[in-house]
């Protein structure tokens, strides 16, 4: 078993270069490479997700392993769809051939793709053979997982007829969409939406040498956030140049969900710059949040709640179930181990009435990560308040944040890596 041992140091101060955006970079290179630039964009990810797409338009091997990277997965099944004349198979981990796939395919099959599934019906591995596709419109769930919907509207500008896409229901994720629509307007397609439910992409080809530089990651923020509002430190102070106070990420909105908290936020020239908020008077203690548009901020806001004792209620979080692991039960599970006791309804809400942080643990606790980066994260900042923690299978965050625990060390925090048999618990 390999684990992190974390304590951190009575004050919370440093300036954190925080890494590129994984679902820009994703967009950015698959856009890129429809564009037929040989160039990459610039600052690009250096997390698993990302190498894995890059080393996959790029290889272009007969069988693509895309490991554990869902957007990879999605993102690349729809290019290589559209990459006439060659074939692959796209595989990847055990866990994400347990992810379905069914809606996606069906949509491409719809727009003249010709994908097989290799495996069990609806899921990964899939056998894709590239050619011209004809476009058109496709119907497609609106609660569905954004990645399928980005994937299709990349593709539209390089279809023969250009694409339609109609949303039938509430749309989650939306920030999402509108990123790869800004993306794919910087790279000179003609998309947008339509009206409330329809998305129009016309066949106008993307403008080949466009440049694109990375914008920082306000996902990988978030844990910053946290530090800061968990922090016993009332001069807390966390610089985070890179961050643009208009960005295309919909995670940017995680500076007004820690308001609430304790985290002020403010822009300089560089970036942003996370403060202890000074408190006026009695505030209210009801925190609700409908995460439908931000599932992604779902671990880490549960984790800073439940940690600082406040009653809180989070909605929207239905994709959490077919993420990387079920993280509403991986959250639930690990949070009771720290006295933290939350409850589920609806497979897609989250909250607890407690009042008070929970009590410091008589001995070490250890979190299971089961195989996903967010859940590290998420826990890391858990010992501000419990004094130690250790965190198992730390190696997942290089999956998005791969610097992540060498700037916990950058802000004098002490993580150190142990290895023990697998057999020793």
């Amino acid at each position: 078993m390999h684990f992190n041992e974390i304590s951190f140091s009575p004050l919370l101060r440093g300036r954190i270069t925080l890494p590129a955006s994984k679902s820009l970079s994703a967009r950015a290179l698959i856009i890129n490479a429809l564009c037929g630039n040989d160039a990459c964009p610039a600052n690009l990810s250096d997390c698993d997700d990302t190498q894995v797409l890059l080393r996959a338009l790029t290889e272009r091997k007969t069988v693509t392993d895309i490991h554990a990277a869902g957007t990879a997965m999605r993102f690349s099944t729809a290019y290589f769809a559209a990459a006439a004349g060659e074939e692959h198979v796209i595989t990847g981990t055990p866990r994400m051939c347990q992810r379905p796939i069914a809606i996606l395919v069906e949509a491409l099959r719809s727009l003249g793709a010709d994908i097989e599934y290799a495996g069990n019906e609806g899921f990964p591995p899939l056998r894709v053979r590239g050619r011209q596709l004809e476009g058109g419109t496709v119907e497609l769930p609106a609660n569905v997982s954004s990645q399928y919907i980005s994937a299709l509207l990349m593709l539209g500008p390089v279809l023969r007829h250009g694409l339609e896409i109609r949303l039938t229901g509430k749309i989650v994720s939306r920030p999402y969409i509108d990123m790869t629509l800004g993306l794919m307007k910087h790279f000179g397609a003609c998309a947008g939406w339509a009206d409330e439910q329809t998305l129009s992409v016309a066949p106008v080809p993307y403008r080949k040498g466009t440049d694109y530089e990375v914008e920082a990651d306000w996902s990988a923020a978030s844990y910053w956030y946290e530090m800061v509002a968990l922090s016993p430190d009332a001069g807390a102070r966390i610089e985070l140049p890179g961050l643009l106070e208009n960005s295309l990420q919909g995670d940017a909105e995680v500076r007004h969900f820690f308001e609430p908290l304790g985290v002020s936020t403010e822009f300089t020239g560089n970036g942003a710059v996370l403060t202890k908020r000074e408190k006026h008077g009695k505030e209210p203690q009801d925190y609700h949040l409908d995460l439908t548009r931000q599932p992604d901020l779902a671990q880490t806001l549960t984790v800073a709640c439940a940690m600082a004792g406040r009653p809180f209620r989070l909605t929207g979080l239905q994709s959490l179930r077919i993420k990387e692991t079920d993280r509403i039960a991986a959250l639930r599970r690990e949070l009771a181990k720290l006295s933290c006791h939350i409850a589920e309804a609806n497979g897609s809400e989250l909250s607890s009435a407690a009042t008070a942080p929970p009590p410091p643990p008589a001995e070490t606790v250890r979190i299971d990560t089961y195989d996903d980066h967010r859940m590290a994260m998420s826990f890391a900042p858990c010992a501000l308040l419990t004094g130690r923690l250790r965190i198992n299978c730390p190696e997942v965050v290089s999956k998005s944040y791969p610097g992540f625990w060498n700037d916990l060390r950058g802000i004098g925090a002490n993580v150190s890596e142990t290895r023990e048999p697998s057999a020793t618990r």
